[in-house]
């Protein structure tokens, strides 16, 4: 997490571990890892879930936001993966499981740039899985759509304009999204429940890297 001073609920958690991370930083993915292998020997599973939300029409679009979405959604994933693979070649083992999102297979209005990146990351995983097949590291994605977290209601909108239907345009799409989180009440233990099925049973064949572990509600 960015801050271990978000850990205070996990802290009496026997079989929890807490690390500074921002997957922004290659030196702070360089920091976590080696606290993380100080107390583990192994690794089995990395869980690449950070993301950001960035609602906005292509002409009011600001650059930071942009880069800010791009840094954290897809170059997170990336840099992730660069600094753990050579860890998983060693241990001859490792799977990758990727998040991503419904959003990463079909487009909505207002989605640009959160689309864009999703997208970026189901093509970087599928490139990798076979690159590291033959290695015994595995790579899958897992796409889901609007789980009831505080996730949309953190996501970054641009600001109300002059233009009157891009101001409908907006409300609309927001107010679809979050309601479709609020009524996906059950989602939340059906990923999980999905993760560690995918976690314990890794795929064996190269064709299961396009089909078999994919999950769309």
């Amino acid at each position: 997490m960015l801050s271990l001073e978000e850990a205070d609920d996990l802290k009496f958690h026997p079989n929890i571990q807490c690390y500074e991370l921002d997957v922004i930083s290659t030196i702070s993915i360089s920091n976590a890892k080696d606290a993380i292998l100080k107390n583990n020997k192994k690794i089995d599973v990395i869980i690449n879930n950070a993301g950001v939300g960035y609602r906005s029409f292509v002409e009011l679009s600001e650059d930071s936001k942009i880069n800010d979405i791009v840094a954290i959604n897809w170059l997170g994933v990336v840099k992730i993966c660069r600094a753990f693979i050579p860890l998983f070649r060693a241990q001859k083992s490792g799977q990758f499981i990727n998040i991503t999102s419904v959003a990463g297979l079909v487009n909505l209005p207002l989605g640009n740039f959160y689309h864009s990146t999703k997208q970026a990351v189901e093509s970087f995983s599928e490139c990798m899985a076979y690159e590291l097949f033959d290695l015994n590291i595995k790579v899958c994605t897992v796409q889901f759509g609007n789980a009831p977290t505080s996730f949309q209601k953190n996501v970054t909108k641009c600001p109300e304009t002059s233009v009157k239907s891009y101001n409908e345009l907006m409300k609309k799409v927001s107010d679809v999204l979050q309601k479709k989180s609020n009524k996906n009440t059950n989602l939340t233990p059906l990923i999980i429940r999905k993760l560690y099925h995918i976690a314990e049973n890794r795929i064996k064949n190269l064709d299961d890297i396009q089909s078999d572990l994919m999950l769309i509600l």
